[in-house]
């Protein structure tokens, strides 16, 4: 039996030319970082999905807008297989402070990250540094990358 790949949805965030990114793994495993978001609950949309996602995390309300990447990671020995989708998002209300919690304690991390911080920084998907500040346009692909682990 085939397992389905994952399907998971992500915010690009940037707030005065700062984009928002978490830690991807908890305890910030790996010092990988990527963008704010979280796999697809059936019987509810992918904005609706990606708004409860990034306040999980984040404790910010967000506005999804336009598809901006489509991302596709998997881990070889396991067979695990995710779909990410980015959507451009605004910032509708809070702010990042350490008194926020993620409920799924895998959020440790967050941070606004300017554009000359992020080639010092591991951020998964590769592209994700080039898209976030594009304007919104046509989606871009990444091809299959294999997870970090």
């Amino acid at each position: 039996m085939t397992r389905s790949p994952r399907l998971a949805a992500r915010a690009i965030l940037i707030r005065e030319d700062r984009l928002l990114l978490v830690n991807a793994y908890p305890k910030h495993h790996l010092g990988l970082w990527c963008a704010p978001g979280g796999g697809i609950e059936r019987g509810q949309s992918i904005p609706d999905n990606l708004v409860r996602e990034v306040h999980e995390e984040t404790g910010l309300t967000v506005d999804v807008g336009p598809l901006a990447l489509i991302n596709e990671f998997h881990d070889p020995d396991s067979g695990f297989h995710q779909v990410d989708l980015f959507f451009h998002c605004t910032l509708v209300s809070g702010a990042i402070d350490d008194t926020w919690r993620d409920v799924a304690n895998v959020v440790s991390k967050r941070g606004w990250f300017a554009r000359a911080d992020l080639a010092a920084m591991t951020i998964k998907p590769s592209s994700l540094a080039r898209v976030a500040f594009e304007p919104a346009g046509t989606p871009y692909y990444d091809a299959l990358e294999v997870i970090l682990k």
